[in-house]
């Protein structure tokens, strides 16, 4: 773009000359466009010419789980259930009973805004309003927010 302007500049002392400034720019741009592109062209074969292909390392054979045991520890308990044969459907039932309370003590004690609120409270509150789940921030920035 430079070159471009320091163009413009010089071809005006060519009308002197009884040649068409127009003109000349064009012929001139033309042929700087043209090493431009020759230019690159070159940047280009010589960028390619130096680059280095390398071969990625072969993938590692995939690991043989065959020869693992499998193991189920009863949390209550602390036991093998796969060495004592223990069926593990009664020990699944009473950990998620656990994990449900677990999970319920949580939200009790967790962020006010994280327990489930009843929908029909939310109803009719005004947004600048305290919100009803007992944060102590305003409806708007709390279970009103968009």
């Amino acid at each position: 773009l430079v070159t471009l302007d320091h163009l413009s500049k010089v071809v005006g002392w060519r009308g002197l000359a009884q040649r068409d400034p127009l003109n000349e720019y064009k012929q001139e741009a033309y042929e700087l466009f043209q090493a431009l592109l020759t230019n690159l062209r070159e940047l280009v074969t010589t960028q390619l010419s130096h680059v280095e292909i390398q071969m990625r390392q072969p993938e590692p054979p995939p690991l043989d789980f065959s020869r693992l045991s499998e193991i189920h520890i009863d949390p209550t308990t602390g036991e093998n259930d796969a060495e004592t044969g223990v069926s593990g459907t009664l020990g699944l039932a009473t950990a998620a009973a656990g994990a449900l309370a677990d999970g319920i003590n949580d939200l009790q004690d967790a962020d006010p805004r994280l327990r489930p609120i009843d929908p029909k409270l939310l109803v009719g509150v005004s947004r600048n309003a305290p919100c009803p789940c007992g944060s102590g921030r305003k409806f708007k920035h709390c279970h009103g927010s968009f």
